[in-house]
């Protein structure tokens, strides 16, 4: 599971960036296609955060939906795994959201 490898790396930059005040919230985006599981985040999260800056804080996860275009026919259309077929069959997408796993805000006390 290296959703835990990322919960603690995301622990640990909001821990830096809040400077020793203590974090009441983060709001986290992950992409659909970003191959990380917001329900093992989730899960990860209060064990991560014990005894740092993070503990007792609330995670808000906003899913982004996974976004391509075919490079056959020039059609935009959502993804939801990490492959996909367009309406005109073709499989050479170029992916345009989907894979974003970022900080999006932070609430300190």
């Amino acid at each position: 599971m290296h959703e835990l490898g990322i919960t603690e790396e995301i622990i640990s930059i909001a821990c830096e960036r809040a400077q020793g005040e203590k974090i009441k919230r983060i709001v986290l985006e992950i992409g659909r296609l970003s191959m990380v599981l917001p329900s093992a985040v989730q899960f990860c999260f209060p064990i991560c955060s014990q005894g740092t800056s993070a503990d007792g804080a609330t995670l808000e996860i906003i899913e982004v939906p996974g976004l391509a275009r075919c490079k056959s026919c020039g059609n935009q259309f959502q993804l939801e795994q990490a492959f996909g077929r367009c309406e005109c069959q073709g499989i050479d997408l170029e992916w345009l959201a989907g894979e974003e796993l970022k900080i999006k805000e932070m609430e300190l006390f």
